[in-house]
Order: C-alpha cells, then sequence, then structure tokens
C-alpha cells in the first residue's frame, strides 16, 4: 500500500470520549435541556446540570460532558448527547476529547476560556466555543480546565484536562 493513503495522525477521538484512563472522575446528574457530548456543563441548584451558557460564572463549571455508557440515540443530532432528563455523566477530573472552533492558538497546558457573548468582530465565534485567547468580556477564564498537548486533529478535536473535582 502507498505511503500516501496513510493518514500522517491518528483521530483524537470523538467529543466527549476519555482520553487518558489513569485518573478520571465522573458524576451523574439529571440533565437540564439538551447536552451535548464534549461541552462545559454546570451544576444547578436542584442537583442537575445544564450546558454552560451565557450567564454561568467561571466558579459554577462542573466538568466536561461524558459519552462513557450513553449511545448516540437522536440521528438529527450527529454530536450524540443527552437529553433533558436523561441521566447525563460528567467527566469532573481527567482528560477528554472536545471540539476547539475558537479563537487563538492551544498550547500544552494552556489556558482555556469559554465563550459568553457575541462578539461582532469575530462572527464565527459562538457562546460556548471552548477558545484559548481571552477576549474582553466576551469570554471566562475556566481556571480548572488546561489543554492537555495544544494538538487538534482534522476534526478540530483537541483533548483538555479537568485539573481537580470541586463537587
Amino acid at each position: 500500500m502507498p505511503a500516501s493513503v496513510i493518514g500522517k495522525s491518528l483521530q483524537l477521538g470523538y467529543p466527549g470520549s476519555d482520553t487518558r484512563s489513569s485518573d478520571q472522575i465522573k458524576v451523574n446528574r439529571l440533565a437540564t435541556g439538551n447536552i451535548v457530548f464534549g461541552v462545559p456543563v454546570v451544576l444547578n441548584g436542584d442537583n442537575t446540570v445544564s450546558t454552560f451558557g451565557a450567564s454561568n460564572t467561571a466558579a459554577q463549571f462542573l466538568g466536561i460532558a461524558s459519552r462513557i455508557v450513553k449511545q448516540q440515540t437522536d440521528i438529527f443530532n450527529p454530536m450524540g448527547g443527552y437529553r433533558d432528563k436523561d441521566p447525563a455523566d460528567v467527566l469532573v477530573r481527567g482528560s477528554v476529547a472536545v471540539v476547539f472552533k475558537g479563537q487563538g492558538t492551544p498550547t500544552a497546558g494552556g489556558a482555556v476560556y469559554i465563550r459568553i457573548a457575541a462578539n461582532a468582530l469575530i462572527p464565527e465565534a459562538a457562546i460556548g466555543d471552548i477558545e484559548a485567547q481571552a477576549d474582553g468580556t466576551n469570554t471566562l477564564l475556566l481556571d480548572n480546565l488546561r489543554f492537555t498537548t495544544g494538538q487538534t486533529d482534522a476534526s478540530g478535536v483537541i483533548e483538555v484536562t479537568v485539573l481537580e473535582r470541586r463537587i
């Protein structure tokens, strides 16, 4: 087989998939609203979890929605995820694959920001995007989250590490 058909690097995984298994902790809570695999989530006052949104703070960040057992059941959502009232697994310590469509250049051990507001100067940036650089009040630093290697694959997937369990 000619070398030209062999990829130069392997894919990093599917969003929400575990990337390193030696140091992981997950919790399970009921989902409030739909949660896509691999997105940051927050713990709500009623012990449910929901997607990190524009009104959330960095202190509310719980972890990343994990696809530990759940299989895709919605053919119209290619990323897969949890539906409202599903038990949702959340990685609260360890490494996981997420989609990186954001601004900046990720570096190993680099800071991770989440977009909480739109910026007319960056029309492709969407609320909830994982980013590698601050954008004033439009992003929040997630101080408990770091880029693991800083490398993205051809699908835009990158590995992040939740540093410590907070609950």
